[in-house]
């Protein structure tokens, strides 16, 4: 009688770890490129993604499904700083730079140089920057000098539930909206010369020579 109580006890633990192994690997899994659907995505989704690939491919048709116009994604590597390229409803070219980074992981300067950058090389007269996360007091001072429009996690999750609730044009709004400009020109806060940063080393290297 013992055994057959221990035999059913381990048959009960066995069950057990492969349903337990079952769900952790449905967890894990990566979504494969076909699967990524815009109305069955949500920021948990994107939480769950392996690499910035996936987030691209799920902004790429966003913005198809948006009915965008010259929609493309560009190359993985090469890219020049733009990873998305598309035409507003003005008629005006934007290039995206997307970063799936981890809610508590703020994504900072080099998104806003890169994506300003590569503005030249596109012909493009707007940029963004769009994370999953949210950016650093540096990121977004750069950003709003340069006009560089910044839409951190709390902005993405707005057009997730929008365009699942078909609200194509608030979700337009929101991707479309001027950028925060911060210090437009040093003239309209003060006529003194601004206080810069130097790199004391280097100015007495060049004194000393």
């Amino acid at each position: 009688m013992i055994y057959i109580f221990l035999g059913i006890i381990a048959m009960a633990f066995f069950i057990i770890l492969i349903l337990r192994r079952k769900a952790l690997l449905q967890t894990a899994a990566p979504l494969k490129n076909e699967e990524i659907d815009p109305l069955f995505i949500d920021i948990k989704d994107i939480d769950k993604m392996e690499d910035g690939s996936e987030f691209e491919m799920y902004l790429y048709r966003l913005l198809l499904a948006l009915d965008y116009k010259g929609v493309y994604k560009t190359v993985g590597s090469g890219d020049y700083g733009a990873d998305l390229v598309f035409t507003d409803r003005s008629g005006t070219r934007n290039v995206i730079q997307a970063k799936r980074y981890k809610a508590d992981n703020p994504v900072g300067l080099s998104a806003v140089q890169e994506i300003y950058s590569s503005m030249r090389y596109y012909k493009a007269k707007k940029s963004i920057v769009i994370s999953s996360s949210s950016f650093t007091g540096a990121c977004e001072t750069l950003a709003g000098v340069n006009h560089v429009r910044l839409i951190d996690r709390g902005d993405l999750i707005d057009i997730i539930n929008l365009f699942k609730e078909k609200n194509i044009e608030r979700v337009k709004e929101i991707i479309e909206a001027e950028p925060r400009v911060i210090l437009e020109s040093w003239s309209e806060y003060t006529n003194e010369i601004p206080e810069i940063k130097k790199d004391k080393k280097a100015e007495k290297l060049v004194l000393t020579r």
